[in-house]
């Protein structure tokens, strides 16, 4: 048997602002629209006015992709968007969105740190 120690370094986020739902239907090049990154990285999703909440937390390869294709606007698959599209309403959501290069890792501490503060994952997370 061996056994390996992996030491996982600090991860930084840096958390873009907070942005409408609705906003993020638009399209960019209308110049009323929002650019989201094709970077890797965490996004989350609240409900205002409960600013401290959660509905999902995720990760992605392709941050545009996953958050305006997939979670909003449904073009591409996304089934906690689906959820959300089907029992929410747009105009009390917000977004928000960090680039990094280990989504993976970045995903499973917050969840871990929701959690620790909520005793459950976010209302749209089915698991880590």
């Amino acid at each position: 048997m061996s056994i390996q120690e992996l030491v996982i370094g600090t991860i930084s986020l840096k958390w873009g602002d907070w942005v409408a739902w609705n906003v993020l239907k638009v399209d960019n090049r209308s110049k009323l629209g929002v650019s989201v990154p094709r970077k890797p990285g965490v996004y989350e999703v609240r409900r205002i006015p409960k600013f401290d909440r959660r509905l999902t937390i995720g990760k992605a390869a392709n941050l545009r992709g996953r958050v305006k294709s997939g979670l909003v606007r449904g073009v591409a698959k996304h089934s906690t968007g689906k959820r959300i599209r089907e029992n929410e309403n747009g105009s009390n959501l917000q977004v928000r969105w960090a680039v990094t290069y280990r989504p993976g890792a970045a995903e499973e501490e917050l969840h871990q740190i929701y959690r620790k503060r909520f005793g459950k994952l976010p209302k749209y997370v089915k698991c880590t």
